[in-house]
C-alpha cells in the first residue's frame, strides 16, 4: 500500500538514471549480492518487452541511498511501477510473480 507522501512523488530521468517508459516503468532496486533481484531483472525485462512502451529500469539501492532513504526502500528487490506521469501506482517487496507484475501494470497503463 501507498502512503499518501509517496502517492506525491513523481519520477523522471533525472532521479532514475535512465529514460522512464512512454506508457509505464517498471523500477527495480537491487544490489550486488541479492538472489532473487537476478530472477526479477529477468521478469520485468520480459515483461516490459511484451508492452510497448513500458520501460524496465534497475537501480544499484546501493549506489542511490538517497532515493532508497526519500522512497523507504527496506529490502531489495523492491519494484515500484510508474505511471506516464511518474507517479507510483504500485509498490512490492521480494521476486514478484510475472502474473502479478502484468496485473500492476494494468492499474498504470
Amino acid at each position: 500500500m501507498l502512503g499518501q507522501e509517496e502517492a506525491r512523488i513523481r519520477l523522471g530521468a533525472a532521479e532514475l538514471g535512465a529514460e522512464p517508459g512512454a506508457r509505464a516503468s517498471l523500477v527495480q532496486f537491487s544490489s550486488a549480492f541479492c538472489q532473487p533481484c537476478r530472477a526479477t531483472r529477468r521478469i520485468l525485462a520480459e515483461v516490459a518487452a511484451m508492452v510497448d512502451g513500458v520501460a524496465h529500469i534497475e537501480i544499484d539501492a546501493e549506489e542511490r541511498l538517497d532515493l532508497v532513504r526519500i522512497l523507504g526502500i527496506e529490502k531489495t528487490p523492491t519494484v515500484l511501477v510508474l505511471d506516464a506521469t511518474g507517479r507510483i501506482v504500485r509498490r512490492a517487496a521480494g521476486m514478484p510473480r510475472k502474473v502479478d507484475v502484468i496485473a500492476a501494470l494494468g492499474a498504470a497503463v
